[in-house]
C-alpha cells in the first residue's frame, strides 16, 4: 500500500509539472493598470480601476475590493470607478479577484488619500506662567474639577499625580511599578484612565480614592502614547499617524482616523486634548500642536510653540508635551518633559 501511494504521488507531481501552473504563476497573469494612478488623491476625487491581462486569458469576471470591503464586480475587463468621498485618509489597499478559465487569482495595489483642507496657522499669547515639576517626564496632562492631573513616564520613575497648578503643590501622588512606563491619561465618568508605553497595559483608577478599579490589555498590538475623551468616547494615540477610538466601558477599539495634511501623514502623534470639538495633538520631537478634525483626521490648524523655548531655561528640559484645557478659564495649559514651567495660553488665528 505504501508503494502504491508513493507511485501515485510521483505521477501527480509529474502531471502538475508538465500540465499545470503554480498559483504564483497565475498571479503574474494580471495586475492593476496603475499607469494613470496619481501619487496622491483627495477625498473629492475618484479612481478608475482596471486590470491588465498580459497573457490574454479569458476573463469571466472581476470583483473589486478597497480595504477588504467589496465595492462591486464587472464582467470581463470592464473598468470600475471608485469615489474616495467619506473614506479614511491614508493608504487605500486595492484588491481585484479575477475569475478566468475555471480559476481565480488575486492582484493588489495601493494608493494614498490626503486631506483637502489647508491648515490655518495659529498664534498664541502667554497669559500666565506657573511652576512645573522638573522630575516629571510629562506624558499626560488634564484638568478635572479645576485640578491639574499629570502622568509622568520613564521606567522606575513613572507616576500619576495632581497639583495646585498655580503653586505647583502636589496634592496626591502614586508611583507605578518599575516595569511600567507611564503614558497618557484622561478622566471620564470619575475614572482616571492611564496608558503604558510598551507593556500593552492600561489602568483605571477611581478618581476619588485613586484605587485601581481595573487593569486592562490593549485589544490591538499597539503602543500607548496620548489619551483624551469627548465626554463619551476615549481617544488614544500609538506613536504613528493613527488616533484610535476606545469604548470606555469595554476598553475595545471601535474605530480610528489617520492624521493627514494636504501633502502627507503626520507621524508620531503624542499627547492629546479634546478642545471644542477638535483633537489637539502634540507631535513628538516637534514644538508644535496640530488641531485635528476627529471625524476625518484632517489637520485644520497648526500652532508653532517653539517660541516658548526662550522662557524655558532648565538644562534637562526635553520636548514639548502636555496639553490641558481648563474649561473654567477657557485657556490652554502646555508644558514639556522635565520642563520647569507650565504656560497658560490663548490661541487665535
Amino acid at each position: 500500500m505504501k508503494k502504491h501511494n508513493l507511485f501515485t504521488v510521483i505521477l501527480l507531481a509529474i502531471f502538475i509539472v508538465s500540465c499545470g501552473h503554480s498559483a504564483k504563476d497565475a498571479r503574474s497573469y494580471f495586475s492593476f493598470d496603475s499607469a494613470n494612478f496619481k501619487d496622491q488623491y483627495q477625498p473629492s476625487e475618484s479612481i478608475s480601476l482596471a486590470i491588465l491581462n498580459g497573457q490574454n486569458k479569458n476573463i469571466d469576471s472581476i470583483i473589486y475590493y478597497v480595504n477588504d470591503q467589496k465595492i462591486g464586480s464587472k464582467k470581463g475587463t470592464e473598468k470600475m470607478s471608485f469615489d474616495f468621498k467619506g473614506k479614511k485618509l491614508g493608504y487605500q489597499n486595492l484588491k481585484a479577484l479575477v475569475y478566468f478559465e475555471g480559476e481565480n487569482v488575486e492582484t493588489t495595489a495601493r494608493v494614498e488619500v490626503v486631506s483637502d483642507v489647508e491648515p490655518k496657522l495659529l498664534k498664541y499669547k502667554i497669559v500666565n506662567t506657573f511652576p512645573h515639576d522638573t522630575t516629571s517626564y510629562t506624558e499626560g496632562l488634564e484638568f478635572y474639577r479645576d485640578t491639574l492631573f499629570e502622568s509622568g513616564g520613564q521606567y522606575n520613575r513613572s507616576k500619576l499625580f495632581k497639583t495646585d497648578y498655580k503653586t505647583g503643590k502636589v496634592y496626591k501622588n502614586i508611583n507605578l511599578e518599575g516595569k511600567f512606563f507611564g503614558e497618557g491619561i484622561t478622566i471620564l465618568n470619575n475614572r482616571i484612565f492611564q496608558l503604558t508605553w510598551k507593556e500593552n497595559t492600561g489602568f483605571i483608577y477611581n478618581a476619588n480614592t485613586w484605587k485601581v478599579e481595573k487593569t486592562f490589555s490593549f485589544d490591538k498590538n499597539i503602543e500607548g502614547w496620548g489619551m483624551t475623551n469627548d465626554g463619551k468616547n476615549l481617544y488614544q494615540s500609538d506613536g504613528t499617524e493613527k488616533i484610535w477610538t476606545m469604548n470606555p466601558d469595554t476598553q475595545k477599539m471601535t474605530d480610528y482616523i489617520n492624521v493627514y495634511t494636504s501633502s502627507s501623514k503626520i507621524k508620531s502623534i503624542n499627547e492629546l486634548e479634546w478642545i471644542n470639538g477638535k483633537i489637539y495633538c502634540n507631535i513628538y520631537e516637534k514644538d508644535a500642536i496640530a488641531v485635528v478634525n476627529p471625524d476625518s483626521g484632517a489637520v485644520e490648524g497648526v500652532l508653532d510653540l517653539s517660541g516658548l523655548r526662550k522662557f524655558e531655561k532648565y538644562v534637562k528640559a526635553e520636548v514639548l508635551n502636555g496639553i490641558a484645557y481648563n474649561p473654567r478659564t477657557k485657556t490652554i495649559f502646555v508644558t514639556g518633559k522635565y520642563w520647569s514651567k507650565l504656560f497658560e495660553i490663548t490661541i487665535s488665528e
